[in-house]
């Protein structure tokens, strides 16, 4: 996203905050009900071509409605940190972004506007949105901690010049077929298939998908965590063994975390990667749209679909209220703008996202036909990730057994059913006690 940061959705433990009583937002705001201050994410390949993005935009706003918004950007290492910071301080922002899976999370702490009937309508109803975009919202039974601004899935995305120098006449559509196009890549120095192996959050949304396909979720019906069954082990077996025994993915690569596969997809060392929405980041690094093509996300057989068929989770951005806010009609009136058909074609557009306003999907724009790829991913075969307040938790300790198991398979040391299912066991007791 532009550069799309698998991070999109990060991990970092909530902690004791989880506990703490909310103190609301509107850094800034007391001052006057003309201002408000957004915390935006770091949606492109810098802070200042966000900055660019946005601002033109916010500077509209302000000529409709005499409402100025103050603007920072953050950085997605420290996005929710800054944010659990501000649920306890009372020091944050009127209006912010924040990574999809984290609403449930956040919604725990009580700090955030609740999206109730009322506020829906103040900003064109709720059923103005996409329903898996929804999903991600918050808990089941509550009303939602936010609402949805970006949409993304994870798609397979192939290097066109490394497939035709091995051979390869099509992308693969199935897990067995990945790893066959990815044993003809790897060769001469080059990789079939790049990962992210200590960036927690991206491992978190592979095993994820995989364990899925696996028949596994990781939490109990009654949100209880279940990370070591057999479908569990199996998945995040089968994600470590593309490096410990297909050997299709370069051992480097277990230490990768701020999205060097990207860069060596675009520079022709690796051949494939699994990733959300990375246009502009190939475009950033000299990649051209004609030198890299896009196909769904692998399956175990067949077409991509629900349940077993899952091929990716629902990613993206929501956008939420501080509930204490100074300026509660200003940042409803924002957020209106915001997923305001126009603005939604516009900064989808600039960023590479797919829109989660329905009506806003017409546009021409998302028919490309790569962005047809991730909406339809949307719609018919992602999942969303467990809306439970440890959400954020299980992010880490998981994505961390993970990492371990990654830098397991890099240095050689065997990668087992039982070393999975025990680092899988470790990080099961690391949860909080319900």
């Amino acid at each position: 996203m532009r550069r799309i940061r698998a991070a999109v959705t990060g991990a970092v433990t909530l902690s004791l905050v989880l506990t703490a009583t909310a103190c609301g937002g509107g850094e800034g705001s007391e001052a006057s009900p003309k201002t408000l201050t957004y915390w935006a994410s770091n949606q492109g390949s810098s802070l200042e071509v966000d900055k660019k993005v946005l601002q033109p935009e916010l500077d509209r706003f302000e000529k409709e409605t005499g409402i100025k918004v103050k603007l920072e950007v953050i950085p997605w290492s420290d996005l929710l940190n800054r944010i659990l910071t501000a649920t306890t301080s009372g020091q944050g922002p009127d209006v912010l972004n924040i990574g999809n899976t984290w609403s449930a999370s956040l919604q725990s702490t009580g700090a955030l506007l609740p999206w109730d009937a009322k506020n829906f309508e103040a900003i064109g109803g709720k059923d103005r949105f996409v329903g898996s975009a929804l999903g991600s919202t918050g808990a089941t039974g509550k009303d939602p901690a936010a609402v949805p601004l970006y949409s993304m899935a994870y798609a397979l995305y192939y290097n066109k010049k490394m497939f035709k120098d091995a051979g390869i006449a099509k992308p693969p559509t199935t897990w067995d077929e990945l790893v066959a196009a990815g044993k003809k890549l790897s060769k001469d120095g080059k990789w079939g298939i790049g990962v992210e192996g200590s960036n927690l959050s991206n491992n978190i949304h592979q095993v994820f998908v995989l364990g899925k396909q696996h028949g596994a979720d990781f939490f109990t019906p009654d949100g209880k965590p279940d990370f070591t069954s057999d479908g569990a082990v199996a998945a995040v077996k089968q994600y470590v063994d593309l490096m410990a025994a297909q050997k299709i993915v370069a051992p480097g690569n277990a230490e990768y975390a701020q999205n060097q596969s990207l860069s060596d997809f675009a520079k022709n060392r690796t051949g494939m990667v699994l990733w959300q929405t990375p246009s502009q980041t190939f475009e950033s690094q000299g990649m051209t749209p004609e030198e890299w093509g896009v196909a769904p996300a692998p399956v175990p057989s067949g077409k991509p679909g629900a349940g077993k068929q899952t091929n990716s989770m629902v990613a993206g951005i929501n956008m939420a209220v501080f509930k204490n806010t100074k300026n509660l009609d200003g940042a409803l009136k924002f957020v209106k703008f915001m997923t305001s058909d126009d603005e939604q074609i516009l900064l989808n557009k600039a960023y590479g996202s797919v829109t989660p306003v329905k009506s806003a999907q017409d546009d021409p724009v998302f028919a490309d036909p790569w962005l047809a790829v991730i909406r339809d991913s949307l719609a018919t075969s992602a999942a969303a990730l467990p809306q439970v307040p440890e959400e954020s938790q299980f992010e880490t300790v998981v994505g961390t057994a993970v990492k371990e198991l990654f830098a397991d398979a890099a240095a050689g040391r065997p990668v087992t059913s039982e070393s999975v299912r025990a680092k899988l066991d470790k990080a099961q007791q690391q949860m909080p006690k319900k």
